[in-house]
């Protein structure tokens, strides 16, 4: 039987209210394919009985779990390849300029998923920035799912995953087999750290990022939502930062304090004061 309308209003209120993320109507169907499974997992008959236990309850773990069901995890190494190439050519260079003195580079990925996306970064500085080796260099990963946050910090990966964006020379060099797993040598590995973060909520960081990924997540956001974000990712930016968004998303006519900057293929954005 299909999910009651009061039903389907009720778990998108829920999620919204958890992570942010707006489920469209023509996403309706994810309801159904990502928490049968959940509720089938916590015991429960179907997601009328998950709905009926979260109505029941109340309780906050459950709302957290539902949310993190739903959420898009979609990502592989290198995908689009154009920021990392622009990292290796211009950013990375101009940021061992400006940053000799303190020697450190601070990077934020955002909505980093199973981890692809800050171990594409940190092997691009491992390889191309051998010089690198001595400076702090922190890449700090976050997600809302605790469960893709496990996985990131195990550094495991499928033949399939591997096969999906990894040049070979980088599986060769930064990858080590364990049974039909491959898994991340400690030199990338120890680069990055993981944590939670609800991009919805107030961020953490005590110290500016010169570089933050946040793509392909603010197009589950609503527009207040995104604009608030990205203000709040604005001040996480060092002055002279940089910024990038997926391909298919802007930050133009939305009043923000960035400008858009072209590195040969690639868009990036930096932040202006106005």
């Amino acid at each position: 039987m299909p999910l009651a309308d009061s039903d389907i209003d009720y778990l998108r209120g829920v999620i919204a209210d958890q992570s942010g993320n707006v489920i469209a109507p023509r996403q309706v169907y994810m309801l159904e394919q990502r928490l049968n499974p959940l509720a089938e997992t916590l015991g429960l008959a179907n997601i009328e009985a998950l709905v009926g236990e979260l109505r029941r309850s109340h309780d906050s773990t459950l709302k957290t779990k539902i949310a993190e069901a739903v959420t898009v995890n979609e990502t592989s190494f290198f995908r689009d390849s154009h920021p990392f190439e622009a990292l290796r050519t211009s950013i990375i260079p101009e940021l061992v300029r400006k940053n000799e003195a303190k020697r450190s580079i601070r990077i934020w990925c955002a909505a980093a998923s199973t981890g692809q996306e800050p171990a594409s970064i940190a092997m691009t500085i491992r390889e191309a920035f051998p010089e690198l080796s001595n400076w702090k260099i922190d890449i700090v990963a976050t997600d809302l799912s605790e469960e893709v946050l496990a996985r990131c910090r195990r550094g495991s990966y499928s033949q399939l995953e591997v096969n999906r964006g990894l040049p070979a020379r980088h599986l060769d060099r930064f990858f080590e087999r364990a049974g039909s797993e491959w898994m991340i040598k400690s030199e990338v590995r120890n680069l990055i750290t993981f944590q939670r973060l609800n991009l919805t909520k107030p961020l953490p960081f005590m110290s500016q990022f010169d570089i933050v990924f946040i793509r392909n997540v603010l197009i589950y956001f609503d527009q207040p939502t995104k604009t608030d974000i990205l203000k709040r990712v604005h001040k996480s930016l060092t002055p002279d930062g940089y910024l990038f968004i997926g391909s298919a998303e802007t930050v133009i006519g939305m009043g923000l304090l960035y400008r858009r900057e072209e590195i040969d293929a690639t868009v990036c954005y930096r932040p202006t004061t106005g």
